[in-house]
Parts: C-alpha cells; sequence; structure tokens
C-alpha cells in the first residue's frame, strides 16, 4: 500500500512550528510497515526549512519516506503534464480525520490485518473481559 501520513499532531504532538514530543510509537509502527514493504510518504504543510527539520527528525529514527508531498521521488510539476497536489495514496493517516487519530498500535492492525477500524472496534467489545478486583 501507499500510505500517506501526516506530521504535526499526527507522527509528534502539535507543536508547529516546533516539533513536538513523538507520539507513543509513531516511529516504531512506521519502520515496521517499511518493513511490511508499504511505501510511506510524508504529507505535511511543513516547507523549507521547517520541513528539512521534520525529515531529518524522522530519519533520526530510522524512518524514511518513500516520498516528501508527491506522489513519488522523481515528480516534479514541469515534468508530469498530470501533476495534481492531492496524493494517489491507498490510505492517509492525519490527526485531521473525522474520527480522530487511533493509537499507532491499531493503526497497524488496520494495515496489517486489513480491517476497519470500526472492526478493530467491534473486535475490542467482543473480547473477553478481565476480571476486576472492585465489586463496581
Amino acid at each position: 500500500m501507499t500510505i500517506a501520513i501526516d506530521f504535526d499532531g499526527t507522527i509528534v504532538t502539535d507543536k508547529y512550528p516546533k516539533i513536538g514530543s513523538e507520539l507513543p510509537f509513531a516511529t516504531q509502527t512506521m519502520r515496521q510497515l517499511i518493513a511490511d514493504r508499504h511505501k510511506l510518504i510524508l504529507w505535511t504543510v511543513r516547507e523549507g526549512q521547517l520541513l528539512d527539520e521534520a525529515i531529518e527528525w524522522c530519519k533520526k529514527r530510522g524512518v524514511e519516506f518513500y516520498a516528501i508531498n508527491k506522489d513519488y521521488p522523481e515528480e516534479d510539476k514541469e515534468r508530469n503534464r498530470h501533476y495534481s497536489r492531492k496524493l494517489k495514496a491507498d490510505l492517509f493517516i492525519d490527526d485531521r480525520g473525522i474520527a480522530g487519530l487511533p493509537d499507532w498500535g491499531t493503526i497497524y492492525r488496520i494495515i496489517h490485518e486489513k480491517k476497519t477500524y470500526a472492526q478493530i472496534l467491534l473486535d475490542q467489545e467482543d473480547a473477553p473481559k478481565k476480571k476486576s478486583w472492585w465489586p463496581f
């Protein structure tokens, strides 16, 4: 799959223009998705130096993207007659989605198990409940 991933609020907490702290398991999950042979595209509003900082931040944590803010590494407006700012991705991971951002473990399950977020939530509801120590 080709997966477009936002940076601020998705990989790190939203402290734009600064880089926030990493959301739990974000880079670990992205490294696993790359190992699973998915193509990850960094999809962000960052430009110039702010973009370079985000790319370097990810590289230091072992995440190198297939492309950045474009469909493929060599894409260029002047040479692509069909250029569009809209990415041609199979999946978009962004904190601004209508259902918000699930945790990165759930994101991995959605992709790896080929389930919808709703199916994952139903699986959790159907799972046996652990016995509580408390009577209420």
